[in-house]
């Protein structure tokens, strides 16, 4: 997902998580069975308290603790119940010795906590800058989980991609398919309670349990009890596969002579007749274009979602040491010319261009250009 743009593909994942009275693709929380190695996960999450700890601690300076942590089984919305209306998320998905969802949260509360322990300010916006100070500490705590995970050797080369954190509605936030598991770390930094969130998916969860020596052993369904037909048949003894007769008599069951088959044109008794299959040729039906009405109709499940807009002025490189030299007075010269349209960007990727207007001594945009879908398409690659 990109950093907060929502692309059709986006929508119809958040629209295909959203219950529809029965009608969606949601699982009850009634559903969220534990199929899962619990306890051998308990015992992982319990060892990892003191780490994290001590990792948020050298990062912030502060003091901090972690008390018992929980995991469980969840699904979607018993996750989404749990964690306030704006989050940061961060994504560090598996990517090598095991393949699959890994989903931290954290309230925006905690984040700007950290951010402004580690940058030195007091209530620092959830900018890059904050939010770097997040994936960082994301990165190392998964880091210490994978040093953990891969002690045993079972998993060599276990990685994951790079921490990536973003500041949004938690509607939008890409939550593992189906049944997932779920760590809750009770956190209090600096004296104040917080909590970090941790979800994998399924097959992680599954994979995490084998390298840790536990895992849910998969039960073969149970064998079909025979009907009293196919009882009878297999404890009578045959003749070249017609069943002894006289065991049939036996057992009260008589055939009329003229339904017997001709012996006399069985000439090999020990072959039995073979039945020719029916072969039929399948009907595909049609394929249909999917009806963008009902589509229509859902998006304004979302249009009360709050996304933030900006406008770019102009970027530019500099180096730390232009950075650090720089004072009142600074002119720092940007990549756009005078009279250049501006940049119209919604959670920080461009969709349109305008000209910068003076409204009643406030700044504003008039949109000159909306810019071409496939460019939307590009900005999120």
């Amino acid at each position: 997902m990109s950093e907060g743009s929502i692309s059709q593909e986006e929508i119809d994942a958040l629209l295909s998580g959203v219950d529809m009275g029965g009608l969606g693709s949601a699982v009850s929380s009634s559903s969220a069975a534990n199929n899962f190695d619990i306890a051998t996960l308990q015992k992982f999450a319990d060892g990892m308290k003191d780490k994290l700890s001590a990792n948020v601690g050298t990062m912030t300076g502060a003091e901090v603790k972690c008390d018992s942590p929980l995991v469980e089984a969840a699904n979607r919305d018993q996750l989404l119940a749990k964690v306030p209306e704006m989050v940061v998320a961060v994504n560090a998905d598996f990517n090598k010795g095991l393949s699959g969802d890994h989903l931290f949260i954290l309230s925006p509360e905690f984040a700007q906590k950290v951010a402004g322990l580690v940058n030195n300010e007091e209530n620092p916006e959830l900018d890059d800058m904050a939010l770097s100070v997040i994936s960082e500490l994301v990165s190392t705590h998964s880091g210490a989980e994978i040093t953990e995970l891969s002690a045993g050797g079972s998993l060599p080369g276990l990685a994951s991609s790079p921490a990536e954190a973003l500041s949004q509605p938690k509607a939008l936030v890409r939550v593992p398919q189906g049944n997932f598991v779920l760590f809750t770390y009770p956190l209090t930094l600096g004296g104040v309670p917080f909590t970090l969130w941790e979800a994998v998916s399924g097959s992680v969860a599954d994979g995490m349990a084998s390298a840790l020596g536990g895992g849910v052993a998969a039960t073969p369904p149970p064998a079909p009890t025979p009907s009293p037909a196919q009882q009878f048949n297999n404890q009578q003894p045959t003749m070249g596969g017609v069943p002894n007769m006289g065991a049939m008599q036996g057992m009260g069951m008589q055939q009329p002579m003229n339904a017997m088959p001709n012996m006399g044109m069985m000439p090999n008794m020990g072959m039995q007749p073979m039945n020719t299959p029916n072969v039929q040729s399948l009907q595909f039906p049609n394929l249909q274009q999917y009806g963008g009405s009902a589509e229509q109709g859902n998006i304004g499940l979302i249009m009360d979602v709050f996304m933030e807009m900006t406008v770019e002025l102009g970027r530019t490189k500099k180096t730390i040491k232009d950075i650090l030299g720089m004072g009142e007075g600074t002119i720092i010269e940007l990549d756009k010319l005078a009279g250049e349209p501006v940049d119209i960007l919604v959670n920080h990727k461009p969709i349109a261009k305008g000209e910068v207007v003076v409204i009643d001594e406030n700044f504003g945009v008039r949109v000159t250009e909306i810019l071409p879908a496939i460019e939307h398409v590009t900005n999120q690659m």
